[in-house]
Formats: C-alpha cells, sequence, structure tokens
C-alpha cells in the first residue's frame, strides 16, 4: 500500500517562466521596475524583526485594503499570492471527488493543479475563436455538482478580458449554490471601460469572490500577497483554510508600504500599455495573431510553430513563454527589450 496519493503522479506542474543568465526574461509577466524606494526601505525595517513571528490576522494590511477598497475588514481575505487563495477556494467549496471546479482552457495553469489538489474534478470549457472566455458555453456547463467556477479577466495567457455586461448575464444564470472567482491579476493594466470590474458587483453577488494581487502592478512579485473580496462568510472561510503565518512579516509592510505608494506605481502601468499597444501593433504588422489584451502581455498564437519560436527567441537571448502547441506569452516590458523581441519576432521565418 502506498503511503502517497496515487493521484499525485498525474498531477500537472506548475511551469514557471526560466531565468537564465545573460537573457531577458519576457516570459513571467513580472515588471521590470524594482519596487519603490519606500516600499524597498518598508521591506527592509520588516526584515530587521525576522526572528519574531507575522501577524497571523493580517490585520494590518486587512485594515489597510478596506479602508483602499471602501469594504468592510471582514469581507477580505489576504493569501499567500492569489494562486494560494485559488487552492482555498478549491477547499471551502469542494468536498467529495465528484465536485466539480469549472474553467475556460486555457487559462490560467494553476487552475487545474489546484483542482486536483483539492481533490476536485476540473470541467474545462474551450475559448472562442478569438481567444475569449465563452461564458454562454461556460454557463450551458454547469451540473449539480459544480461548486466553482473560476473567471480569470483579464485571461492569462491571451489577454482578453471579460464584459461586465456579459458577466452579469454569466452571474444572473448561476444558482446561489456555485461560487464564482473572478480572478483580476491584472485588472490595473485595464483601460477598456467596457471590461469588468468585480469590485463594483461583489456587493450584489453574494456569490462572487474578486481576486487580486500585489504581484503584477504593484511589483512585488517575490513577496507573495494577493487578496480576495467576498461576502463575509466565504472571506472567513478562506481565513480558516489559509495556512497560519504564511504572509510573511516583510509581505505585509511591503504590501502597506505599496498601498501607499499607489499613485506612483499606478502610473507607470500608463507606460506598460502604451508599450503593449506598440507591442501588439509591430507583431500584427510582421503576420502574427494576436488578439487584443489588457494585461501587461500579448499572447502569439502560434500553433505548430510555438516550439521553433520560442527557440529562436531563446538563440536572440530572450525568454518568452511558450504553451505548445498553442502559442507564447510575451511579457511587456521596457521600450528597450521589447525592441529586442521585435527585432527577433521580424527574422524568425518559421
Amino acid at each position: 500500500m502506498s503511503l502517497i496519493r496515487a493521484d499525485l503522479d498525474s498531477l500537472p506542474a506548475y511551469v514557471p517562466g526560466r531565468a537564465i543568465p545573460g537573457a531577458i526574461k519576457l516570459a513571467s509577466n513580472e515588471v521590470p521596475m524594482p519596487p519603490p524606494p519606500a516600499v524597498l526601505a518598508a521591506i527592509a525595517e520588516a526584515a530587521a524583526g525576522g526572528n519574531r513571528y507575522p501577524d497571523l490576522a493580517v490585520s494590518a494590511l486587512t485594515a489597510r485594503l478596506a479602508g483602499a477598497l471602501d469594504v468592510d475588514a471582514d469581507r477580505i481575505a489576504v493569501g499567500c499570492g492569489s494562486v494560494s487563495l485559488c487552492q482555498q477556494l478549491v477547499q471551502i467549496t469542494c468536498r467529495e471527488p465528484s465536485d466539480e471546479v469549472l474553467f475556460a482552457w486555457r487559462s490560467f495553469e494553476a487552475y487545474p493543479i489546484v483542482t486536483q489538489i483539492g481533490a476536485a474534478t476540473a470541467q474545462t470549457v474551450p475559448l472562442t475563436e478569438d481567444f475569449r472566455h465563452d461564458l454562454d458555453a461556460m454557463a450551458a456547463a454547469v451540473t449539480p455538482n459544480t461548486r466553482l467556477i473560476m473567471v480569470c479577466s483579464p485571461n492569462n495567457p491571451t489577454g482578453t478580458a471579460v464584459g461586465r455586461a456579459e458577466f452579469e448575464r454569466f452571474l444572473a444564470a448561476m444558482g446561489p449554490d456555485v461560487l464564482v472567482a473572478l480572478d483580476e491579476a491584472y485588472h490595473e493594466y485595464v483601460t477598456d471601460p467596457d471590461v469588468v470590474d468585480g469590485l463594483s458587483m461583489v456587493d450584489a453577488h453574494p456569490n462572487l469572490v474578486v481576486l487580486r494581487t500585489f504581484s503584477k502592478a504593484y511589483r512585488l512579485a517575490g513577496l507573495r500577497v494577493g487578496y480576495a473580496v467576498a461576502a463575509a462568510d466565504v472571506a472567513q472561510a478562506l481565513r480558516k483554510v489559509c495556512s497560519p503565518f504564511s504572509i510573511s512579516s516583510v509581505a505585509q509592510a511591503g504590501a502597506i508600504a505599496a498601498l501607499e505608494a499607489k499613485d506612483e506605481l499606478l502610473a507607470s502601468c500608463a507606460e506598460i500599455v502604451g508599450e503593449r499597444t506598440r507591442v501588439r501593433d509591430a507583431l500584427i504588422a510582421a503576420g502574427y495573431t494576436v488578439p487584443p489584451t489588457q494585461s501587461n502581455f500579448v499572447w502569439v498564437a502560434l500553433g505548430a510553430k510555438t516550439a521553433d519560436f520560442a527557440a529562436h527567441c531563446l538563440e536572440h537571448k530572450l525568454i518568452v513563454r511558450p504553451f505548445a502547441p498553442e502559442g507564447v506569452r510575451i511579457t511587456v516590458s521596457t521600450p528597450e527589450e521589447n525592441d529586442l523581441l521585435l527585432a527577433a519576432a521580424t527574422a524568425f521565418t518559421g
């Protein structure tokens, strides 16, 4: 008799973006700039108390978030990145192997992983031909066993976003016993006014939970801080299954300081947005298929040429993220690094 769960042999591995000395990393949707000096100072100050346990309830950060978001503190759950919150959502909703977690595919690669870790069943619905969530098909795929639905907007890795009107219709079609998680990790890069903003809808929908993160626009990917906003009972359940002390003192201090530096940090998002337009336009002009993106990356649909394109970029000291055999995701970076990417893409003959 094995000591280990047999199904873990088939657990898909999360594949992080590669880091190779001397190469430019455009594979992980990271912001190319470090945190601002005030944030770094807060991190250093907190590190000096590293001999003490962190605040188990994450109370200081929760209070700051409550004030910034204008929601009650008991409706917020902080997690070790939004990935951990995704896993906690499976834990609080799924009890039996027959319980289902529904999500689009391709979408965030952590969804099938956390579903299997939670011993639940993954149900996927293909994206549309234009790389968007097919919310009508997802609504039709709901069964009596559906417990949790993940909607990633903007979608990772395609960058496409869900509209507010279509998401309203989707929520109206859901029963009260199905929890819908709107994963908005890239919300700060959204410029289309028709794209859904989960925080504006969470009050009216007690079965909606909104996920956001400090990893992207707030430049704290290495500190692992995400948060959920939901009905108080959902947030309480998320806090109950959170691993104790998983949000470090350093991470909490960095996140609080990042909130204080919000104006500066979000102003830099506009620079990325300008560059993503330039990069997408140039790739389309070079003959590539690149859907509209509301994130800090672009999706290049390459099909069977995906692996060859990624290898070609690596020869040019550029690391992109291949999802063979569908396409590659490329982080929008500084103008200089983007120029190198565009030169390599233009030279690809595939």
